[in-house]
């Protein structure tokens, strides 16, 4: 995740700015359109493996939507089949997928809003490569018209570069930061004590569903 910080230092720069500054222009714009394609790459990289994980999840969402219709359908079955022991396990299996729904919906929500934040990031850091590829373009027409003229060779020695290289180092600090930060990051937590009460609840409503269970096999006998 350290490529979010380095492109966004890209998308904020100031490239006029860092140009009149440097020391040779045209040295420095073609290191930061090196590292814009190489970023751009990474960020397209990882956008693919996050779009892949969407995939897996709408996968996983399915299956366990699948999984939870076809036990409330065999809780109806044991019902009418007089099985009310089979019933009742099938319902807690039906319980049991459909929170595994749930977690697969919280799952799927976040990847598709970080697939939809690369798809942005994407968007403007392709701008921003070429708008530093066509002052590339500028800066070499410029250097070809320039030659020998004392005035341009004076602005272009006016300032060191510096401010560009700590500028490049800066990016490299910040990644080395934000990868350390997300490998903090972790799944998991311990469940609160309403939720253990919660399940303690379970079998109560179990029984309720049970007993709707026998109110539509009753209906059905009518």
């Amino acid at each position: 995740m350290g490529i979010f910080t380095r492109l966004r230092d890209i998308v904020n720069s100031n490239l006029n700015a860092m140009l009149e500054r440097a020391e040779d222009p045209e040295k420095l714009i073609k290191l930061m359109i090196m590292e814009m394609e190489d970023t751009l790459v990474e960020v397209k990289a990882s956008a693919a493996g996050v779009m892949a994980q969407a995939k897996q999840a709408r996968r996983k969402l399915d299956h366990c939507r699948a999984k939870a219709s076809g036990w409330a359908d065999k809780a109806q079955l044991a019902v009418d089949k007089g099985r009310e022991d089979l019933a009742r396990e099938a319902l807690v299996e039906k319980r049991h997928w459909h929170r595994q729904a749930e977690t697969q919906e919280r799952e799927l929500a976040e990847l598709d809003g970080l697939v939809e934040q690369y798809h942005e990031d994407i968007r403007l850091l392709e701008a921003k490569l070429q708008e530093a590829q066509e002052k590339h373009r500028v800066l070499v027409q410029r250097a070809i018209h320039a030659q020998g003229k004392k005035k341009v060779n004076r602005q272009i020695r006016k300032a060191s570069s510096h401010d560009a290289l700590v500028r490049f180092e800066k990016f490299e600090r910040r990644i080395d930061r934000a990868e350390a930060e997300a490998e903090l990051v972790h799944f998991g937590r311990k469940p609160s004590l309403e939720e253990q009460f919660e399940e303690l609840q379970e079998n109560e409503e179990i029984e309720k569903e049970l007993a709707e269970l026998r109110a539509n096999k009753a209906d059905g006998a009518i």
